[in-house]
């Protein structure tokens, strides 16, 4: 974003410096997201007691959940902070679709991750969903069902990072490239889909490269089953 707005092509910069230190025209700048410039006014107005009241699960304040996926009331619901994905689903979206049951979701869109139906009581939050492999992000919450092909799922989120990679960085450029040739196959070779994961993790400049293959290595470590029944062989 800084460097389209200094005229150049919008790629990621190599960090440190950070934009604190050295952002916009050389000079220190604060970068905040949107969600947080809309809590500015009504915290102000209303007070930060109010907003801090909010919460569940030992969290603090309100979230803008933007729910996709087998739901039947998909959309952006305000709920709070710390609530679970059953919560949400059951309070604020209807509840499962039609003859969907819950199987997997990504907490916090494509790059996430995505976790099995067992997580779905841990809070959802800042901090709360590392320790699982998936974050929350901008909590862009996608429901899949057991009616979900799980290979069509991280293939076309893998086609998505490829098609988004600025190219900049070849682990990033022909990482995704790479893993989606992978994943298109009958055959998934865990060693081989593990090293090219972090080799994209540890030397991809910007987080699109590095959080790449968190859906795959969510597959990989919660769903061997659920992929071996839809025809995957899993190597390794």
């Amino acid at each position: 974003m800084i460097e389209s707005l200094e005229g150049k092509p919008g790629k990621p910069r190599h960090r440190p410096p950070f934009v604190a230190q050295k952002g916009l025209f050389d000079q220190p700048t604060l970068v905040n997201n949107v969600e947080t410039v809309y809590w500015i006014p009504l915290i102000w107005q209303r007070g930060a007691e109010a907003f801090s009241r909010q919460g569940r699960h030992d969290r603090v304040g309100l979230r803008s959940f933007s729910v996709s996926g087998r739901v039947k009331r998909p959309g952006v619901h305000l709920a709070p902070a710390g609530i679970t994905l059953n919560e949400l689903i059951e309070e604020y979206c209807g509840g499962m679709a039609e003859d969907h049951r819950l199987a997997a979701y990504l907490p916090g869109g494509a790059s996430g991750g995505i976790l099995p139906a067992s997580k779905a009581d841990v809070p959802l939050d800042f901090d709360t969903l590392q320790e699982h492999g998936g974050f929350i992000g901008s909590a862009a919450v996608m429901v899949l069902s057991d009616q979900d092909d799980l290979r069509a799922v991280a293939t076309n989120l893998l086609a998505f990072f490829a098609d988004e990679s600025c190219g900049q960085c070849t682990p990033c450029r022909v990482g995704t490239e790479k893993m989606l040739t992978l994943l298109e196959g009958d055959e998934w070779d865990v060693a081989l889909l593990t090293r090219l994961s972090q080799v994209m993790v540890d030397a991809s400049i910007c987080g699109l490269g590095q959080a790449a293959p968190n859906p795959v290595l969510g597959l990989l470590k919660g769903f061997r089953g659920e992929l071996a029944a839809q025809n995957v062989i899993i190597k390794g």
